[in-house]
C-alpha cells in the first residue's frame, strides 16, 4: 500500500517550493539531471552489462571536467562516487564501477549526492537570534561572542557546564579533533550519534571477544551459507549492502529474517519470523535451546575458544518452547526451523542493526546474538561473523577515535593511564591537562567518589536530564548551561517535549551544521542562540571508516559554498578563542587557519595502537583509492598492482607502523591465517583467569604462531620472559620499557610479537559470561512500557540506580505502572530508503523530498478498524508521557496486530504545528513533519545509556 500523495499545491510539497510549478515525478527527475530510480536499478546489474554513460553536462564547453573520487555521506556501507567538477562547480556524478564495495551501485540517497554541491537550503553564513529573529553576523563576531559566553559560564559553573554533541557525520579527523577539543576544554561531556544507534553493540561485542566492531564485512556475506537478520532492514537502511545478501542468496545461501515488522528485507527471506518487539533474548535462547537439545553446537570450538557457555546453558534450559511462545509469540515449529537452518548451513552470519540495539537491555540482546554464533562456531571464520550494519557514513570511525564520553580515541580508558598515553602523543604535560578539569570529587554511583576527568560524561541520550535534573542529583559541579550541537540531529533522540524544555532553559545554544537542524526551531528561544555553517563532507578532505572497518580517503570535491568552514577549521577557531589552540594543535599543520587532515590522521596513527589505526597512513589510503580496480569483491584482497595482497582500505586492525605494511584485517579473530596476513584470535582483554578458571585459549592459535596455545597480552616483561626483548632496536627499547603493546609508541612490541606469529593482544577465549555487566548471562526483562504487564512479575526490570554517567536512571519506578489499557499499541520505529538520520540533509534535497512527502504511521487493518481510522487519514499518535504527533495513517499488514511503526527521519513540526517560521529564511527543508520521538518515552540501557526507541506504547486516534 502507498500513502496518498499530496497535490502539487499542498503545503510542504516539494515541486512548487523548488521550481514554482507542478511536475510529474518523471519530469521532475528528468529536469534534475539525474534519474534516481534508473541509477539505483542499474546499480543492481552485473558489471558486464554496464558501461559508463557520459551526459552532456558541460557548462563551459572550453573548460575541462575534473573527476574527483569521493565516498557517499549517508549510511555506513561506504559507496564510492565520482564527482565531475568544472570551474569549481559540481556538474555531474557517476557511481564508481571500480569500488569493490558498491560495484557501481547507488541507492536513492547516493544517486542524489550532487545536491550537496549546490543546495540553497543550507545555513549560508553565521547567524544569531536577536529578539527572536535570525540575524547574519561574521565568523569573527560569532566566535568572539560564543567564546566569551562559554568562558563566563565556565568561570561560574565549571567546564562540565558545557555539553556538546560531536558528529558521526564528521570525517575521522574532524571527529578526533572534537574529542580532543573536549579534553583540552577540560570535560568528558561530549558524545555523538553512536550512543543512540550502536553503543550497546560496542559494549556487548567488545566485552565478549575483544573489539566492538563488525567482525566480517558486507562482501564476506558472499561466503555465507546462512544469513540471519534480526532487527535489520537492509533493503531500506543499507540498500547497496543488500546486493551482497541477494547475491549470496542466489548462490544458495539460506536467508532468515526475524523482525516484528514484515519489511522489504523480509520480503526476500526464505523464512520470516514475526515476534513481539522487546523479546529478542527469549527468542535467541529459544533457538539455542534447540541447538543444545539436538547437540548441534560446535563442541571443540567451545572447549578451545569460549568461556562460560555452561552458564549460558543453564539459562537457556529455562526457555522451553512453550515459555518462548508465551513471551515472544513464536511457535515451537518456527523457532526450531531457524535453529535447524543455522545448524545445517554453516558458516552463517548474523546481521543486526538498531532493531537489536535500541532497548533498555540492548547489551543483553547483543550478547545473546554473540552466544548463538559462538555456540555454532561462526565467529572468526569467513562467511560467519557478527555483521553489524551501522548507520551514518562515519559512525564507526567516530566511535573509534571521536567524541565518546567514557573513553579516549582508540577506546583508551579515561583512567590516568589512558590520559598519560594520550598526553605523550599530544606532547602536553599531564598535570597541565588535568588542571583544565574540575578538581572536586563526586558520587560515582558505586559507593565511592571520582574526579570528573576520570568519570564518564553525560551522554547524548541524557543531556536533557543534565539540564533539567536537580543539581544535587548530578555528579558534577552544576547543571549543563550551554549546549553545542556539532553535526547532530536532536530529533533522533527520545522525549521530544522535555528536550524542548531543556533547550529553552539553557544560557547558550550553538548549532554547527550545514543545515539548521531541528535544534534551530524546536524551542522558543529569543536570544543566545547561534548557527555556524559547517562544510559538508564533500567540501573537505579526510578519511571515513565504513562499517566493515575499511578506512577510505575522501578527496575534497568543491570549495565550501557561501561561508561554510570545515569541522577541523572550526575546532581551531574555537580553540584559539578559548586559549588552548597552541597546545591542541602543537603537532598538527595549520596554514592560514586551515587544518591539514593528513597531519591529523598521522597524529591518530601515532596514538591509536590499541585498535590498529596506526598502519593506515594518508599515503597508503590514497594509494588504495587510486587502485580500487585491483581488489577482489569477495575477499577484498588486491590481486596484483602496487597494493598486491593488501585488504581494501586497510580495515582495522592494521597493526604497526605504515612501514610494516600490515595488510589490514578482513575477518576478525580468524585463526586460519597468519597475523601478518590479517589472521588472529580472541583478545586477552579480561585477564588470564576468572575465579580459578582459565580464560586463555586452549589448543587453539593463529596460523604460524610460535606460541601454540593461549597467551596474555604482550608487554615489555612478556617479551623479556620469552627471550624476544633483544629483537627490539635500541630506540624501540627506550620507548617500550615498562609499556604494553597499546602504549609503546614505537610500535616495537607489536612488530616483534607479529614477527613471531603472535597477536599483540594475546590469545584468549571469548566470554559468553560477562561478569562485570548487570546480567552476566543475558536475561529477558520486560520493556519499561510493556503491553504484557502480566509478565513483569516473572521478568522485571532493574532497580533505579545511578550509573557512571553522572545521572540517576529510572527503571522499576517507570515499570511500576501498567499503561497498556490506555496505550494498547506497541510503538516501534525505523528507517526509510529515501532519508537518512534526522533527515535534515535529505529532506532538504529536492530529488529525495519528492519521493516521500508525509510523515506516517503503519497500522494493522484490525487496529485501524478498532480505532476508527482509514488509510490516508490524518491521525494523532500519543505516547504515555504526554507527547503526541499528527501524522498520516498507512493501513497495512506489514505490522502485526498490536504494533505500529513510524520512521524517525522527520522534523520541523511539533505536536501538529509547522515550525517553518522559525527557520532562517530559505533554510527550511522541503518536507517537514512531526518527529516520532516527540511521542517516544523514557528508557535507557543500564550499561551504555542507549535509548529505548523500538518498544514503547501508544494509542492512535483520528485527528
Amino acid at each position: 500500500m502507498k500513502l496518498t500523495k499530496k497535490k502539487a499545491s499542498a503545503a510542504g510539497a516539494a515541486a512548487p517550493g523548488l521550481l514554482g510549478k507542478a511536475l510529474t515525478r518523471r519530469a521532475f527527475l528528468q529536469g534534475s539531471g539525474l534519474a534516481v530510480g534508473g541509477a539505483a536499478v542499474a546499480g543492481m546489474l552485473p558489471t558486464s552489462m554496464m558501461r559508463k554513460a557520459k551526459a552532456a553536462r558541460r557548462i563551459d564547453p572550453d573548460a575541462e571536467i575534473r573527476e574527483v573520487l569521493t565516498v557517499c555521506g549517508h549510511c555506513s556501507v561506504g559507496c564510492s562516487t565520482i564527482a565531475e567538477v568544472q570551474n569549481g562547480v559540481w556538474v555531474g556524478q557517476e557511481p564508481a564501477l571500480d569500488s569493490p564495495i558498491n560495484l557501481g551501485a547507488h541507492c536513492a540517497k547516493g544517486a542524489a549526492l550532487r545536491n550537496h554541491g549546490h543546495s540553497t537550503r543550507r545555513v549560508k553564513y553565521p547567524m544569531k537570534k536577536v529578539a527572536g529573529r535570525w540575524e547574519r553576523i561574521s565568523w569573527e563576531e560569532a566566535i568572539e561572542e560564543i567564546g566569551d559566553k562559554l568562558l563566563h559560564i565556565r568561570d561560574e559553573s565549571g567546564p562540565d557546564s558545557l555539553w556538546f554533541a560531536g558528529s558521526s557525520k564528521a570525517n575521522n579527523e574532524g571527529a578526533y579533533l572534537q574529542r580532543k577539543f573536549a579534553a583540552f576544554w577540560g570535560s568528558n561531556n561530549c558524545d555523538h550519534q553512536a550512543r543512540i544507534c550502536h553503543s550497546t553493540t560496542v559494549a556487548g561485542v567488545a566485552n565478549t571477544w575483544g573489539y566492538g566492531a563488525q567482525t566480517n564485512s558486507y562482501n564476506d556475506i558472499l561466503n555465507s551459507k546462512c544469513i540471519i537478520m534480526c532487527g535489520s532492514n537492509a533493503a531500506e537502511a543499507h540498500p547497496v549492502a543488500m546486493q551482497m545478501i541477494l547475491r549470496a542468496k542466489e548462490q544458495g545461501s539460506k536467508m532468515v529474517v526475524m523482525d516484528p515488522r514484515f519489511t522489504r528485507t523480509a520480503a526476500h527471506a526464505d523464512t520470516y519470523v514475526r515476534f513481539r518487539s522487546g523479546t529478542d533474548v527469549a527468542l535467541i535462547w529459544g533457538i539455542l535451546y534447540h541447538v543444545f537439545e539436538n547437540e548441534w553446537e560446535d563442541t571443540e570450538y567451545l572447549e578451545q575458544r569460549v568461556f562460560g557457555m555452561d552458564r549460558v546453558r543453564e539459562e537457556v534450559a529455562k526457555w522451553t518452547p512453550d515459555q518462548v511462545e508465551r513471551v515472544t509469540g513464536v511457535s515451537e515449529e518456527g523457532v526450531y526451523e531457524v535453529a535447524r537452518i543455522m545448524a545445517e548451513n554453516r558458516p552463517g552470519t548474523f546481521v543486526w542493526c538498531m532493531g537489536g540495539t535500541q532497548h533498555t537491555i540492548g547489551n543483553n540482546y547483543v550478547r545473546a546474538y554473540n552466544c548463538l554464533q559462538l555456540a555454532l562456531g561462526n565467529i572468526g571464520v569467513e562467511g560467519g561473523g557478527a555483521n553489524i550494519f551501522r548507520g551514518h557514513d562515519n559512525v564507526q570511525g567516530a566511535t573509534d577515535v571521536g567524541p565518546n564520553p567514557d573513553n579516549l580515541p582508540g577506546y583508551y580508558p579515561i583512567a590516568e593511564g589512558g590520559w598519560q598515553h594520550w598526553c605523550r602523543v599530544w606532547d602536553v604535560d599531564y598535570d597541565w591537562l588535568s588542571a583544565r578539569f574540575d578538581q572536586d570529587e563526586y558520587d560515582d554511583g558505586q559507593g565511592g567518589t571520582v574526579k570528573p576527568m576520570n568519570s564518564g560524561g553525560i551522554t547524548v541520550s541524557r543531556w536533557i536530564d543534565g539540564v533539567l535534573e536537580d543539581k544535587d542529583n548530578i555528579s558534577q559541579k552544576d547543571n549543563i548551561r550551554a549546549v553545542m550541537m556539532w553535526g547532530h540531529a536532536p530529533n533522533s533522540q527520545t522525549r521530544g517535549p522535555e528536550m524542548k524544555e531543556a533547550m529553552e532553559k539553557l544560557d547558550l545554544l550553538v548549532v554547527i551544521d550545514p543545515y539548521p537542524t531541528v535544534t534551530a526551531v524546536l524551542h522558543e528561544r529569543s536570544d543566545d542562540t547561534y548557527l555556524l555553517p559547517a562544510a559538508t563532507q564533500f567540501e573537505q578532505a579526510g578519511s571515513v571508516t565504513a562499517s566493515n572497518r575499511s578506512i577510505q580517503w575522501r578527496e575534497q570535491v568543491i570549495e565550501p559554498l557561501y561561508e561554510h568552514k570545515a569541522d577541523s577549521d572550526i575546532a581551531y577557531m574555537l580553540a584559539s578563542k578559548l586559549g588552548f589552540a597552541d597546545e591542541m594543535f602543537k603537532n598538527i599543520e595549520v596554514a592560514d587557519g586551515h587544518v591539514s587532515p593528513e597531519s591529523v590522521l598521522r597524529e591518530i596513527n601515532q596514538g591509536t595502537w590499541s585498535i590498529g589505526y596506526t598502519g593506515q597512513s594518508p599515503e597508503r589510503l590514497k594509494e588504495h583509492m587510486a587502485n580500487q580496480r585491483s581488489f577482489d569483491v569477495k575477499s577484498l584482497k588486491a590481486r596484483g598492482g602496487p597494493v598486491d595482497g593488501e585488504t581494501y582500505c586497510l580495515p582495522w586492525p592494521c597493526y604497526g607502523t605504515p612501514e610494516m605494511k600490515h595488510p589490514g584485517t578482513h575477518v576478525l579473530y580468524d585463526t586460519s591465517k597468519h597475523v601478518m596476513d590479517g589472521g588472529g584470535n580472541f583478545r586477552a582483554n579480561f585477564g588470564t583467569d576468572y575465579e580459578g578458571e582459565n580464560l586463555l585459549a586452549e589448543g587453539s592459535w593463529s596460523e604460524g604462531a610460535e606460541i601454540e596455545d593461549g597467551y596474555p597480552e604482550f608487554d615489555s616483561e612478556l617479551l623479556k620472559q620469552l627471550g624476544w626483548w633483544d629483537d627490539l632496536t635500541d630506540e624501540e627499547k627506550e620507548y617500550a620499557e615498562g609499556k604494553s603493546w597499546t602504549t609503546d609508541r614505537s610500535g616495537g612490541i607489536i612488530r616483534v610479537a607479529m614477527e613471531h606469529g603472535c597477536h599483540p593482544f594475546g590469545n584468549a577465549k571469548a566470554r559468553a559470561y560477562v561478569w562485570n555487566f548487570p546480567d552476566p548471562v543475558p536475561l529477558h526483562r520486560e520493556p519499561l512500557y510493556t503491553p504484557r504487564y502480566d509478565l513483569v512479575e516473572d521478568f522485571p526490570t532493574y532497580e533505579d540506580r545511578k550509573v557512571f554517567y553522572r545521572l540517576p536512571t529510572r527503571f522499576e519506578s517507570v515499570q511500576a505502572t501498567d499503561y497498556s489499557d490506555d496505550y494498547p499499541l506497541i510503538h516501534t520505529s525505523g528507517r526509510l530508503v529515501e532519508y537518512e538520520g534526522g533527515g535534515e540533509e535529505t529532506r532538504s534535497n529536492p530529488w529525495l523530498a519528492e519521493l516521500k512527502q508525509d510523515m506516517f504511521v503503519e497500522i494493522n487493518p484490525a487496529d485501524a478498524n478498532d480505532a476508527g481510522v482509514r488509510n490516508g487519514q490524518m491521525v494523532w499518535l500519543e505516547g504515555p508521557e504526554g507527547g503526541r504527533i499528527r501524522i498520516k495513517a498507512l493501513v497495512t499488514d506489514r505490522v502485526g496486530r498490536g504494533t505500529v511503526f513510524t520512521p524517525f527521519h522527520f522534523g520541523g513540526h511539533f505536536q501538529g504545528e509547522d515550525l517553518i517560521d522559525r527557520y532562517p529564511e530559505g533554510a527550511a527543508p522541503y518536507v517537514r513533519g512531526d518527529s516520532t520521538n516527540t511521542a517516544t518515552t523514557y528508557g535507557y540501557d543500564s550499561v551504555t545509556m542507549m535509548q529505548e526507541t523500538k518498544t514503547t506504547l501508544c494509542r492512535v486516534t483520528p485527528a
